[in-house]
C-alpha cells in the first residue's frame, strides 16, 4: 500500500532593515534582532514530529518493523486523526507493538496512556507482559513520559482520567474479550471507553474480521470477530460510527484456519505445516472502525 508522507511547513522570518547603518559593523538592534530570527528557525516545532519519522526510531525493535507492510502504522493513526499534542490512550498494548510508536510521538507535547492488564490478573502470561512493559517504562527514554494504567472489560477501569483522552486506541484485542466474557465484555469495554474520552473524541477499532455471512458460533475460538458486533456494541455505548476503512484488509485471508488467525503469521502456530501457504496469505484480514463520541452527549 502506497505510504502518504507528511510535510512540514517552513517558518519564513522577514529580516529587519534599519536606515543606512555602515555595513562594516552590525548595531546592536541587528544583533538582536539576528538571534531572534535565529531562535525562531531553530526552535523544536510540534509540526516537525511526523508518524512517519517514528518508523525508525530506536526505540522499535527490529522484529516489530518487519509487521508494518502488514500493520501499516501510519496510515492507521492518521486514519484515527492522532496528532503528537493530543491525549491518547492505548487499550492492551501487550508487548508494545504500536507503544514503540506511539509514546515517543507523544514523548514531548502530548500524553500517552498505557492501559495495560489489570493487576488483578492471575494468568501468568498476562502477568510477565504487564511487567515487562513497566520495566521499560523505567528503562527506556522513549517510554519515560508514559502512563501505566489498566483495563479490565468487567470493571470499570481507570484507564485515564474521565473526559481527558483525544483518542482511545484497541488493535487486535476485541476478540480477546469477546472470547473470555463473552458480550458483557464488549459492553463494559465500550462504556469504560466513552467515559474516558472528551466530547468529539475518537475511538479507533482494528481487530480480525470474521465474514457477516459466518455463524456467530465461529467467534467463541477462532480469533476472528464481526465488524456488525463490534458496532453495536459501540452505538450501544453512545459513539457515533463516521468512517471505516480498508488499510488493513487481506482479501487473501479466509479467516477459517486450524488454529484460527493464530494460523497466520506472526503465530504460525502449526509450525512448519503448510507454513508457505500461510506466510504467503500474511496476517489477517482486519477491519478499521472510527467511532466518535458526540459533542452533545446526556451526561
Amino acid at each position: 500500500m502506497k505510504r502518504t508522507t507528511l510535510y512540514t511547513a517552513s517558518i519564513v522570518s522577514s529580516l529587519l532593515l534599519l536606515g543606512c547603518q555602515p555595513a562594516s559593523e552590525p548595531t546592536n538592534e541587528m544583533k538582536q534582532d539576528t538571534q531572534q530570527t535565529d531562535q525562531v528557525q531553530n526552535a523544536p516545532t510540534e509540526s516537525a514530529v511526523t508518524l512517519s519519522s517514528m518508523l525508525d526510531n530506536p526505540a522499535r525493535s527490529a522484529a516489530n518493523k518487519t509487521r508494518d507492510s502488514y500493520r501499516n502504522p501510519v496510515e492507521t493513526l492518521e486514519f484515527f486523526g492522532v496528532q503528537p499534542h493530543m491525549t491518547v490512550v492505548e487499550i492492551w498494548p501487550g508487548g508494545g507493538w504500536y507503544s514503540e510508536i506511539l509514546a515517543p510521538y507523544l514523548k514531548d507535547n502530548g500524553s500517552f496512556y498505557a492501559a495495560h492488564f489489570p493487576t488483578s490478573e492471575t494468568r501468568q502470561g498476562y502477568i510477565n507482559s504487564r511487567q515487562r512493559f513497566a520495566d521499560r517504562i523505567a528503562s527506556d527514554e522513549a517510554f519515560s513520559k508514559v502512563q501505566l494504567t489498566e483495563f479490565a472489560p468487567l470493571e470499570q477501569s481507570a484507564i485515564a482520567p474521565a473526559g481527558s483522552a483525544d483518542v482511545v486506541l484497541t488493535f487486535r484485542n476485541v476478540h480477546n474479550w469477546y472470547m473470555g466474557a463473552g458480550e458483557e465484555a464488549l459492553a463494559g469495554a465500550f462504556s469504560t471507553f466513552y467515559s474516558a474520552l472528551k466530547p468529539g473524541g475518537v475511538l479507533g477499532v482494528v481487530d480480525h474480521r470474521l465474514p457477516e455471512d459466518r455463524p456467530d458460533e465461529d467467534m467463541a475460538t477462532s480469533g476472528y470477530v464481526k465488524e456488525s458486533l463490534v458496532i453495536r456494541y459501540a452505538e450501544a455505548a453512545g459513539f457515533e460510527l463516521v468512517d471505516y476503512s480498508d488499510i488493513n484488509a487481506n482479501p487473501n485471508d479466509t479467516a477459517d484456519h486450524p488454529s484460527g488467525v493464530w494460523t497466520l503469521p506472526p503465530s504460525l502456530r502449526l509450525g512448519d505445516e503448510r507454513r508457505e501457504e500461510y506466510l504467503a496469505i500474511g496476517e489477517s484480514d482486519r477491519f478499521t472502525l472510527k467511532f466518535v463520541k458526540p459533542t452533545t452527549t446526556n451526561e
